[in-house]
């Protein structure tokens, strides 16, 4: 089926907005222990070879999963911000793949890694486009997919620096449930920012295709 390539959204992330927000989100060596921490926590338990990042950014979640694993996992990643993909391909890390390119169309076969995710990118994402950009996560993962954004048990906008349309919160988990019967839960949390400064204060699901 014919997915949708373009949106408003992306239309701002792709551009100035999505440069300033590089600018604002760039790599610090304080960032790494509470990175790691919080992956850790998430899926530090698996065994995985390999892993997409679907909204990489500068591919901060990428440096922090590298330093978990030791550098033995193959990872991969996809950016519609040409600044932030630029800046992603600079880390020294086990990088196998990397695409300038949105989650609508993901270019990696079905089921071709073990682990799919975003971290504070489907917030970003229009309700509408939602069903898509989740469809396509499933789809290239052979076993887990994660998920950590924001949390509201009603679907609802909010501002995001100064603009509307940019950022939506509701219960993710529930989405991908509903919309994904084959996922069942293996683990959820909290991740607090006052404890790990690198995550906002985001709500995570670790699912697992079977």
């Amino acid at each position: 089926m014919e997915q949708k390539k373009t949106t408003r959204q992306l239309g701002e992330w792709g551009a100035q907005f999505g440069n300033d927000y590089v600018d604002r989100n760039d790599f610090a060596e304080w960032k790494l222990a509470p990175g790691v921490e919080g992956f850790r926590r998430m899926i530090g338990g698996l065994e995985l070879d390999s892993i997409i990042e679907v909204g990489s950014n500068i591919g901060l979640n990428l440096v922090f999963l590298d330093a978990l694993f030791g550098g033995k996992v193959r990872l991969h990643a996809v950016e519609p911000n040409k600044k932030a993909y630029d800046r992603l391909l600079t880390h020294k890390i086990n990088l196998a793949k990397a695409w300038n390119c949105n989650g609508f169309q993901l270019p990696m076969a079905d089921a071709s890694v073990d682990l799919a995710f975003t971290n504070g990118v489907l917030i970003h994402i229009a309700p509408d486009d939602l069903g898509p950009i989740t469809d396509e996560i499933v789809r290239v993962s052979k076993r887990y997919v994660l998920c950590s954004e924001y949390f509201s048990h009603t679907p609802e906008g909010k501002p995001y620096h100064g603009q509307d349309g940019l950022l939506f919160k509701r219960d993710f988990g529930s989405f991908y449930l509903d919309r994904h019967p084959q996922l069942k839960v293996v683990d959820y949390g909290f991740l607090w920012q006052r404890e790990l400064e690198i995550f906002d204060d985001l709500n995570w699901w670790l699912f697992e295709k079977v």
